[in-house]
């Protein structure tokens, strides 16, 4: 029984450890070309798109980039943050002429917006996910410290002792595999969640409110300062809300807050719309405190910002 655990465990882990690591095709410098396919990472200004024959190609988005939506309604976000749509899991045409690193420089890129929302959501839930990993990854752990202690008590007592011992065992392997497993959904959206934090601010906005104050756009200063004299970065922004009002209002006033700390990193601190990474708002969801008190809505009346650095393949392009 141990040893056939041991055998689905190797698998698993085998399996969980597999990475997207396809040798990009090369575009001849100053020749036109076109892909369509799925983006399966995201780097900075460099994305990674696979077509449908498993080709991938590095697109590189560049200043004058236009971006056209085909089909949908796109309900929630305004064309000029099209830029920040290109997340993993969006399926886009990118036409543009290759460049000295074989890269495609992007003139055009097209996408259904409707497949938008439906890569969000699919971020949404690979968030979700991650959080159940690490839920799994604790119980695992628990259980393999559990089965450490049987198995001391085991050399002592033998007979029962050892079959708590294999119990235990037997316990962690399943929870390290739920574990892994969990990771394997996550590998949809794997880009997503392959980025270190380098700076990060707290923005806080009055109830009902989503104008920024004095210390706010103190704090988002340093935080584009940052940015700025940092290689290959990316901004993270999550709006969120109170459970004060309706979850149609806190919605509303959740984009509204996380789009106020976008125009403003933009306008005063020259970011580029392709630098932020899937801005959106998130309601109520994910209290930072309680609502029960004037205390914690006023901290969760707040736009979370991250200064992220890709740690995955690609950089250092």
């Amino acid at each position: 029984m141990k040893s056939k655990l041991l055998a689905v465990l190797t698998c698993v882990l085998l399996l969980a450890g597999l990475t997207y690591a396809a040798t990009p095709k090369q575009i001849p410098n100053g020749k036109k070309a076109k892909v369509t396919g799925e983006i399966m990472s995201r780097d900075a200004d460099m994305l990674t798109v696979q077509d449908k024959d498993g080709n991938t190609v590095i697109v590189d988005l560049a200043d004058d980039t236009q971006y056209k939506r085909v089909k949908g309604t796109f309900r929630m976000r305004r064309q000029d943050m099209d830029a920040a749509a290109m997340l993993p899991g969006l399926t886009i045409s990118a036409e543009g002429m290759g460049n000295a690193q074989g890269q495609l420089t992007a003139t055009k890129i097209t996408f259904n917006p409707d497949m938008f929302d439906i890569a969000m959501a699919q971020y949404q839930q690979s968030q979700a996910n991650k959080q159940a990993a690490a839920n799994a990854q604790s119980t695992a752990n628990q259980g393999v410290d559990q089965a450490q202690a049987a198995q001391a008590s085991a050399n002592q007592a033998q007979g029962t002792a050892n079959a708590a011992g294999t119990a235990a065992v037997a316990a962690g392997a399943l929870g390290l595999m739920n574990a892994q497993a969990v990771t394997m959904v996550n590998q949809r959206v794997s880009d997503l969640g392959e980025y270190n934090t380098v700076a990060e601010a707290g923005v806080y906005f009055a109830t009902g409110q989503s104008a920024l104050d004095a210390a706010a756009k103190a704090d988002l200063d340093k935080l584009a300062q940052v940015a700025m004299s940092t290689s290959h970065y990316m901004i993270e922004v999550a709006g969120y809300a109170s459970s004060t009002g309706t979850q149609a209002e806190n919605q509303r006033l959740s984009d509204q807050r996380a789009s106020a700390v976008v125009q403003y990193l933009r306008n005063k601190g020259n970011i580029p719309m392709r630098r932020f990474l899937l801005p959106a708002g998130y309601g109520e969801n994910k209290p930072a405190a309680s609502n029960t008190d004037s205390m914690g809505r006023a901290l969760n009346q707040r736009v979370d910002v991250k200064v992220l650095v890709n740690k995955g393949l690609n950089q250092g392009m």
